[in-house]
């Protein structure tokens, strides 16, 4: 219901604005049509320039203000339903190890299954407080070298592990020249990036996973990471769009899929700190998407022998 509300305010607003500028067009003519004095004539159409001016402005910011509380309604809906999903499962199967007696085989299960689910309460809170994290613009820790291949193979096991994947559904290809890329920065923040990068890659892959990861120098001074996937892809207009706090592609065939809309958010402001950006590319719709995550790399001055302690930060 609110959100019916909303849009019907923003066509409201949008209505009012341009009788309001037609109004302010129609007075302008007759005013110069009719009066004799310049001077006068010229005043009015400054004023009334002023005013139409005035009132699409004040259209624009009122929509981008309802299209901003949408977000966050959404967002608010998403958040609630990935935390009380979890938190009703681990209580189902508490009740149910509570009010009977089960073979150790079922009980095994249930374990699994609670751990599962309390990882993913845990991965929707730490998502939230990043994104809270990365807002403090003066957010300051230490920088470390770090091995970027070793990074993202690592985060390959973890995702393969986290949605009981093959091993050749996410595959990074060999880096070219079998060099090492280097990039200085805080390991736990672009571990986050990569992780984000290959559930997104995942959880837009309904019919099956098909994910490759490469790695190279572009430009000399580069460090790229590209994730492409063979899933759902993104309609026109909105390879940066997805990259805003609480934005989710509309669609139908997007609707039950889960999320905060925070995850490309994170991986994009990420990148930024690092002094490097994430973009994304699609053919279309159900033909796949590539995100490329590129970062500096880092100077030949830094120190290699920090690279294995973050590594497995």
């Amino acid at each position: 219901m609110n959100i019916n509300r909303r849009r019907g305010a923003i066509a409201t607003f949008i209505t009012l604005g341009v009788l309001l500028v037609g109004l302010a067009v129609t007075q302008s003519a007759w005013i110069l049509l009719h009066e004799r004095t310049v001077a006068l004539a010229v005043l009015a159409i400054i004023l009334f320039s002023l005013l139409i001016a005035g009132v699409v402005l004040n259209t624009v910011f009122l929509v981008r203000e309802i299209r901003r509380n949408e977000r966050q309604d959404s967002f608010l809906n998403a958040v609630t339903h990935e935390l009380k999903t979890p938190i009703a499962s681990i209580r189902l199967y508490l009740e149910t190890l509570q009010r009977r007696p089960v073979d150790e085989h079922q009980r095994q299960q249930f374990y699994s299954i609670m751990l599962a689910d309390s990882d993913r309460l845990l991965a929707t809170v730490e998502q939230v407080l990043k994104a809270g994290q990365l807002g403090q613009k003066h957010r300051q820790q230490n920088r470390t070298l770090i091995d970027l291949a070793a990074l993202v193979a690592d985060c390959i096991d973890i995702t393969l592990q986290r949605h009981h994947l093959e091993p050749d559904s996410i595959v990074l290809e060999p880096v070219p020249g079998a060099v090492r890329l280097h990039v200085q920065g805080i390991a736990e923040d672009l571990r986050t990036a990569v992780l984000n990068l290959l559930d997104n890659a995942v959880k837009y892959s309904p019919s099956g996973v098909h994910v490759r990861c490469s790695l190279a120098i572009t430009h000399y001074t580069w460090a790229t990471l590209r994730i492409t996937d063979t899933g759902l892809g993104l309609p026109p207009n909105q390879n940066k769009r997805i990259f805003n706090r609480f934005y989710r592609v509309p669609g139908r065939y997007t609707v039950k899929i889960k999320g905060t809309g925070l995850g490309l958010f994170l991986v994009r402001n990420i990148a930024r700190q690092h002094g490097g950006e994430a973009t994304a590319t699609s053919p279309g719709v159900n033909q796949g998407t590539t995100i490329t995550l590129t970062l500096p790399l880092a100077t030949p001055t830094a120190t290699p022998s920090l690279a294995t302690s973050s590594e497995k930060a």
